[in-house]
């Protein structure tokens, strides 16, 4: 059983989004990162409503993406944010993941508060088709960096989960692999 946070792109689904999200918080995963960022903030807010609700009817966190001001109005258990986001960010109480791309990143992240990072992109992903992924070694450094969690990001699959968390690794977030993929493929990792 992996630590293992689905992120969001609902244009990636081909059936109903909030279909298919039930069925993924009844795989066994830790949470869910609602990254829709096409939609308008008062699109975002009306999604995030819903998705809290679903999430919460199966005990799983909800992590909003980028709207730190709609958590607590929501219902939602955090934010996750950039890197120069989080730098404006004052601390607040919120939960809060970073996304981070460096050492040193990970390392400031931690010392103002963060309560945990995702690091990539580790492996290929139709995501960054044009950026070489970062590796193994990567994100071991990360690892090896900071006390709070680590999550891998980039390419995370069943094939490649035990490699990330022999890496260091708290888990990984998988995109692709919930939004459009066979999700019973993840229920014996999640």
């Amino acid at each position: 059983m992996y630590n293992i946070i689905c992120v969001t792109d609902r244009r990636l689904c081909e059936e109903n989004f909030l279909k298919r999200l039930e069925k993924i918080v009844q795989t066994g995963i830790k949470s869910v990162i609602l990254r829709e960022k096409d939609l308008s903030d008062s699109e975002y807010r009306t999604l995030a409503e819903e998705v809290v609700k679903i999430c919460h009817r199966y005990g799983k966190k909800c992590i909003l993406h980028s709207h730190p001001d709609i958590v607590g109005v929501t219902g939602a258990d955090g934010v996750h944010v950039t890197m120069n986001d989080f730098r404006r960010m004052k601390n607040n109480g919120i939960f809060t993941g970073v996304s981070c791309h460096s050492v040193d990143e990970v390392r400031e992240a931690e010392k103002f508060g963060a309560d945990y990072v995702i690091a990539g992109h580790i492996f290929q992903t139709d995501c960054k088709k044009n950026l070489a992924p970062r590796g193994l070694e990567f994100l071991s450094q990360i690892c090896n960096s900071v006390e709070i969690p680590v999550y891998a990001i980039g390419g995370i699959d069943n094939n490649n989960i035990e490699s990330v968390i022999k890496a260091g690794a708290t888990g990984g977030c998988i995109m692709s692999g919930f939004m459009r993929g066979n999700i019973s493929e993840y229920q014996e990792n999640a």
